[in-house]
């Protein structure tokens, strides 16, 4: 399907997020112009989480709450993936405290993942089928 215009922002949000997720990896190919040095790998994610996932997921949590409500699989949906917002967030934030961070930003990388693969592959294309009426309320400007 598709993707609905009003997705199309956070579509291509998901395509830089799954870039930095290959990218922190423990088994990331080096790409041309991104150090592999643990420290550098954690201050690019800094950069991205604070320029980029933040507010990703607030555009996200303000499609949730336009879409809570009205449909019971959406729904449950809906709860899942704000769980994992909180999950993922919780992994990011602990990145300093551990003691091994190359494990943590795998296992970060991959959660988040996993994560954009659910969205874009499930409640995307939920909403778009179910619930076009909402995506045509939504301006992101």
């Amino acid at each position: 399907m598709q993707r609905h215009t009003t997705l199309i922002p956070l579509s291509q949000e998901h395509q830089r997020l799954l870039f930095v997720c290959r990218y922190l990896k423990k088994d990331a190919a080096p790409y041309e112009g991104f150090p592999l040095e643990t420290d550098a790998k954690l201050a690019y994610i800094v950069k991205v989480f604070q320029e980029v996932m933040v507010p990703h997921i607030q555009k996200e949590e303000y499609l949730f709450e336009l879409c809570l409500g009205k449909n019971e699989e959406i729904d449950t949906l809906i709860n899942e993936l704000t769980r994992e917002h909180s999950l993922i967030s919780r992994m990011y934030s602990a990145l300093t405290d551990t003691t091994d961070m190359i494990d943590a930003m795998d296992l970060l990388a991959r959660s988040l993942e996993e994560h954009i693969r659910k969205e874009e592959r499930v409640f995307f294309e939920k909403v778009q089928e179910l619930l076009p009426q909402v995506l045509e309320q939504i301006n992101w400007e």
